[in-house]
């Protein structure tokens, strides 16, 4: 089939909720990009299929860990480790997929920086997903180097360096346990957005002060808790000190 064609029954998959199919046309449609890129709707489509294929394995994802969390619970090792097999072999393959067409196709014929930057967003979004299941220092990695190319190529309020803010502000504060990098992250974003606001384009008005809102909140939200951690942490060595120094009468 055409490029063209894969596009059209990339649109009926997507139509009929048949998002494995639409991966399959819009992987063919991926690998034609050495003649020409990716259009913006074709990048579009490439991001629903996926996003709907691993969108429905994560759900599976977190009802089969709330099982393992039981089984740990009850001691059950045998029963742990057929769990923790079931999804992550599947989840794996889906995550390295993409990431193999983003790294072998996608980012090194893109010149335009946007398209770039939506590529890198999409390869930093699928190493979450992964480090949702899976620790390593190359998640970590990924994040970082997917901003620093939003940061130097796209300007603070654009909506896609926003969103890149808001996704990796929530990596490192729910999955690398970072709240105070996950804190600083967001309010450098939303700091430096509001600074240029007056040059936000009408087009991405909406988008982008949608995103900077979730931005103040998730930070409202993770300054309050840091607090009454640290808040809980003081009362619980003012207790601990205090039972020594009973110790000591």
């Amino acid at each position: 089939m055409s490029r063209e064609e894969n596009v059209y029954m990339a649109k009926l998959a997507e139509q009929a909720e048949r998002y494995e199919e639409m991966v399959e046309y819009m992987e063919k449609v991926a690998k034609t990009v050495d003649v020409e890129e990716l259009t913006v709707e074709e990048r579009n489509l490439l991001s629903v299929a996926y996003k709907n294929v691993i969108g429905a394995r994560r759900a599976s994802w977190r009802i089969v860990s709330s099982i393992e969390q039981k089984e740990e619970s009850r001691k059950n090792e045998e029963h742990v480790t057929l769990i923790k097999e079931y999804h992550r072999a599947e989840l794996s393959n889906i995550c390295d997929g993409i990431l193999k067409l983003l790294d072998s196709h996608l980012v090194p014929s893109s010149t335009a920086a946007e398209s770039k930057v939506f590529y890198l967003k999409m390869k930093g979004d699928y190493h979450r997903y992964l480090a949702e299941f899976k620790t390593g220092s190359e998640r970590k990695e990924s994040a970082e180097s997917t901003m620093d190319i939003a940061l130097a190529e796209l300007s603070p309020t654009h909506p896609i360096r926003l969103g890149l803010a808001l996704n990796f502000s929530v990596f490192y504060y729910e999955i690398l346990n970072s709240p105070d990098k996950a804190c600083n992250l967001a309010k450098q974003a939303f700091d430096e957005a509001i600074s240029e606001l007056d040059s936000l384009g009408e087009e991405s008005y909406k988008d982008s002060t949608l995103i900077m809102q979730l931005l103040r909140d998730n930070l409202t939200l993770w300054t309050s808790d840091i607090t009454e951690e640290r808040r809980h942490r003081g009362k619980q060595r003012i207790r601990t000190q205090k039972g020594r120094s009973g110790e000591g009468q």
